[in-house]
C-alpha cells in the first residue's frame, strides 16, 4: 500500500465503525502509524485546523503540508485513492459520487442511532447534528425491510399461511405512531433519537430472523425462534434506553404494543 504521509484522520473513537476502518488504514499502511487521532483526544493544533462542528458530521483529514482539510467522503477517497487511483476516479464519476456521498451522510447522521455510546451526552463527544431528512430515510428503510422479512417469517409460522407485507408494514408504522403518541410528552427533545434507536432494535431483530428463512422446519420451531428473537430485542431496547438515560416507560409501552399487535394478528388468523 502507498502511504499517505503527513496526514491525520480525525475519527470518532466512540463509533465502532469509524474505529475499525480508521485502524485498518494505519494497519494496511495507507496512513502513517500516527495518521489518525481520536476526536475526543484531539490536540490543540489539530483542533484549530479543522471546522470542529463539521468534523462531528463528516470525518476530517488534515494535510499538514498545506494545512488544508477535507471532510467526509472526500477524506476517505483521498486515502483510498492514494493507494488505488482507479477506484478514486471511478467513485468520483457522477452519479456514483452523488450516491456515495448520500450514503456516507445517511450512515454518518444516523451512526449514534445505529451504535449508541454511553458517552454521547458529553460536550466533547463526536455526536453529529440532527438531520430530519436522513433520520426519516433511516426509519423508512428499516420499516420496509422489516415488514418484508416479517411477512415471510409469519408465513412460515403458519399465521394465515401467506405472506402479508402490508399487514406487517402497518404494524411497523403503528409501533412508531403508538410510541410517539404515548411518549412524546415524556421524551420531549429525545423523541427522534429514541425513534432512531427503536428502529435499530427492529433492524437487529429482522436480521436475526433472516437465517431461519433459509430453513424449513415446523411452525412450532418458528414460533419458539421468534420468541427468542423478541426477548433479545427486549433486552437491547432496555440497554439503549439506559444509554439514553430513559426510564422503563418506553420499553413497557413498546412491549404493550408488540403484545397487542401479535394478539390481534393471531385472532384475525382464525
Amino acid at each position: 500500500m502507498k502511504t499517505l504521509k503527513n496526514h491525520t484522520l480525525i475519527y470518532d473513537n466512540e463509533c465502532p465503525m469509524c474505529t475499525i476502518y480508521s485502524k485498518a488504514f494505519t494497519r494496511c499502511g495507507m496512513l502513517d502509524d500516527n495518521g489518525r487521532e481520536a476526536f475526543t483526544e484531539i490536540s490543540a493544533a489539530n483542533k484549530s485546523s479543522i471546522d470542529y462542528a463539521r468534523a462531528k458530521n463528516e470525518i476530517a483529514l488534515i494535510d499538514h503540508h498545506s494545512n488544508e482539510v477535507v471532510y467526509g467522503l472526500d477524506s476517505l477517497l483521498l486515502i483510498i485513492g492514494n493507494s488505488f487511483p482507479l477506484l478514486d476516479k471511478i467513485a468520483r464519476i457522477q452519479p456514483l459520487y452523488w450516491f456515495f456521498k448520500k450514503l456516507y451522510s445517511f450512515v454518518s447522521y444516523n451512526r449514534k442511532q445505529i451504535i449508541p455510546s454511553g458517552n454521547d451526552h458529553r460536550e466533547e463527544a463526536c455526536v453529529p447534528d440532527f438531520n430530519l431528512r436522513y433520520r426519516i430515510a433511516y426509519i423508512a428503510l428499516v420499516v420496509v425491510f422489516s415488514a418484508y422479512v416479517l411477512s415471510v417469517f409469519t408465513g412460515k409460522m403458519g399465521v394465515n399461511g401467506n405472506h402479508h407485507f402490508w399487514r406487517e408494514f402497518a404494524v411497523c408504522i403503528g409501533q412508531i405512531i403508538w410510541q410517539v403518541v404515548f411518549l412524546k410528552a415524556y421524551l420531549k427533545d429525545k423523541i427522534w433519537n429514541y425513534l432512531g434507536n427503536m428502529m435499530t432494535v427492529s433492524l437487529i431483530g429482522t436480521v436475526l430472523l433472516m437465517p431461519a428463512l433459509l430453513t424449513n422446519f415446523t411452525p412450532v420451531f418458528y414460533i419458539i425462534y421468534f420468541g427468542m428473537v423478541v426477548l433479545m430485542m427486549f433486552l437491547e431496547h432496555l440497554r439503549r434506553c439506559k444509554l439514553l438515560k430513559l426510564s422503563y416507560l418506553p420499553t413497557l409501552s413498546w412491549m404493550l404494543f408488540r403484545i397487542t399487535a401479535l394478539a390481534c394478528i393471531i385472532w384475525l388468523s382464525f
